[in-house]
């Protein structure tokens, strides 16, 4: 009896630690895409009114979890009934990815940042609610997307293994993706915060101490709109680049036609077409039925 409860211990023992060896492969596969999922979510996280940054951030890390669970699932059972259905999922993500993309470089170019001010400004209490609700929404729509790519990466990585092999290694990985990114990202919304407390303790003290907490707390709350600001731009290449990366690695015609080009300038070039695209056509009907409405 006591000799096969060993053995059970030593066959989780072995599959924990298979688990954990392909865990790390599968985590320098995503990667690249951790780090694009972390600079698009954080340039969605940011732009709160100071008070609600956490609150939103924890709403959003929420979103991302129900995200998982409702991915996870249905990517086992494609890998394992319909695995043709995950290139077109990721197809149309990648589209998306694209047009949100195109949509920011476009406000870039044609900025209306000052009506968007004056909205906040004269806004009754319940639009902001509406509106941070709204943001809320598109954030965790933005980390399904990412959450797709990077979880079939991961499944792809241990495709040949048991299906509890897959299941461990997988969803380490999508926990990563959340716990790690907004974790990251709620530290990067709380530099100002950090900054200010640093200021205060320096005038408790006195000598090297004051003079290096009052340096670092200085340059922290000055460094965050630059930080937040430097997010958005690498937010946007991101989500250019993940989403042209999609039909890049997927359409083969499309990565033969871009050889000649290097992975990032080709997977940019693609997002950037398909963005561009996708934003004068659905702005183009945006258009045409407003027009019709005010004929009306």
């Amino acid at each position: 009896m006591a000799s096969g409860i060993f053995a059970i211990f030593d066959d989780v023992a072995t599959l924990l630690d298979d688990a954990a060896v392909l865990s790390k492969v599968a985590a320098k596969k995503t990667a690249g895409l951790l780090g694009d999922d972390l600079a698009v979510n954080a340039e969605k996280a940011t732009g709160f009114h100071a008070s609600r940054e956490l609150p939103v951030i924890w709403a959003i890390t929420k979103g991302s979890l129900v995200n998982k669970a409702i991915i996870l699932p249905i990517a086992f059972l494609l890998s394992a009934y319909v695995p043709w259905l995950i290139v077109p999922i990721l197809l149309l993500g990648g589209a998306y990815l694209s047009y949100e993309g195109a949509e920011k470089v476009w406000e870039w170019f044609f900025p209306h940042e000052k009506q968007v001010v004056a909205a906040e400004q004269t806004a009754e209490p319940k639009e902001i609610v509406e509106r941070e609700a709204s943001k809320i929404k598109g954030a965790i729509r933005t980390d399904f997307i990412l959450s797709i790519e990077i979880i079939v990466i991961a499944l792809e990585t241990v495709i040949e293994q048991t299906l509890m092999i897959r299941i461990l290694v997988v969803s380490f990985i999508a926990l990563l993706a959340t716990v790690g990114v907004y974790g990251v990202v709620a530290l990067l919304v709380r530099m100002d915060d950090t900054g200010v407390y640093l200021i205060d303790r320096a005038k408790e003290t006195t000598g090297f101490a004051s003079k290096f907490m009052h340096f670092s707390g200085k340059n922290l709350v000055v460094a965050l709109p630059k930080v937040i600001r430097l997010l958005g731009v690498i937010g946007t290449i991101a989500m250019l680049l993940v989403g042209g990366g999609m039909f890049v690695h997927n359409i083969d015609w499309v990565h033969h036609a871009l050889e000649m080009l290097p992975s990032l300038a080709a997977e940019l070039l693609v997002g950037l077409i398909v963005g561009a695209v996708l934003f004068g056509v659905i702005h183009a009907i945006k258009s045409a039925r407003q027009l019709a409405s005010d004929e009306v």
